[in-house]
């Protein structure tokens, strides 16, 4: 999903509960008329692929294939305007260098970020009539690239640790990237998923990092913004508490915090 502030455009998802196959579907929701509008489809489905608006197009890249295990490094784009299509297919850009799902995808100063994210997912349990989710080996990853005016991908410095489940947990605030929260490397014996509660900040003038504060619990896949000098934080699903975080509730509530960057 994203929103030029009045058109919110959604891409892909996936059939129902469980482990069910993504989608290539893509919609439009005006937010003043309340209508949705179709878009062409993606030339193939694609699971929580990284989305963005860069230079009046839509660019999807990432995610992973139809088994949503299989990370995909396709990277297409689509010209819209005002939110009409003005295209009828998908153009093909540069493959992103690492595949996969749950990545931050951020446009600054006329330049496409993508940060974190994973290879592999859940997948569906073979011949289960539920899709029921089955889980294999996921590589969480802390590569941030950049789309350079060449259009071509460039590796800049690593997060200070893997990072995924961050699709909607950035802001841009002044010259800088901040991302709340996500999960980290599974826990080495147990294998269980476990969840962040840092707030990392990425300079952009000098491409570093720094660990500027924490959350008051680990959540991944919440959704952050910034106002009037305030870092807010919403939704996700947190830890089980203190001394466990692995995943557990879904909350609702938000928090906010004064933000003091480096």
């Amino acid at each position: 999903m994203v929103t030029d502030g009045r058109y919110i455009y959604i891409v892909t998802g996936q059939y129902g509960p469980q482990c069910r196959g993504p989608t290539a579907h893509t919609f439009v929701l005006d937010t003043k008329t309340k209508k949705w509008e179709d878009m062409p489809p993606l030339p193939v489905p694609r699971y929580a692929p990284a989305t963005q608006l860069w230079r009046g197009r839509l660019h999807v890249m990432g995610g992973s294939k139809e088994d949503r295990y299989t990370p995909g490094v396709d990277h297409w784009s689509i010209a819209v305007k005002d939110g009409k299509v003005l295209e009828k297919e998908w153009r093909i850009e540069m493959p992103i260098p690492r595949g996969g799902p749950h990545r931050a995808c951020i446009v600054v100063d006329d330049r496409l970020y993508t940060i974190g994210g994973q290879e592999g997912d859940f997948m569906a349990k073979p011949n289960s009539p539920i899709f029921k989710c089955s889980r294999r080996n996921e590589v969480v990853y802390s590569d941030v690239y950049m789309l350079d005016d060449e259009m071509k991908w460039k590796v800049l410095p690593p997060m200070p640790k893997p990072d995924s489940h961050i699709e909607f947990a950035w802001a841009v605030v002044n010259n800088s990237i901040v991302i709340a929260g996500g999960t980290t490397d599974k826990h080495p014996v147990t294998k269980k998923m476990i969840l962040n509660n840092e707030i990392f900040q990425f300079q952009l003038d000098t491409l570093k990092w720094s660990v500027v504060g924490k959350l008051p619990f680990r959540v991944k896949t919440t959704l952050v913004g910034f106002w009037d000098g305030w870092l807010y934080f919403t939704s996700g699903q947190r830890d089980r508490g203190v001394d466990d975080p692995t995943p557990k509730k879904v909350i609702g509530e938000m928090w906010r915090t004064k933000l003091r960057l480096l």
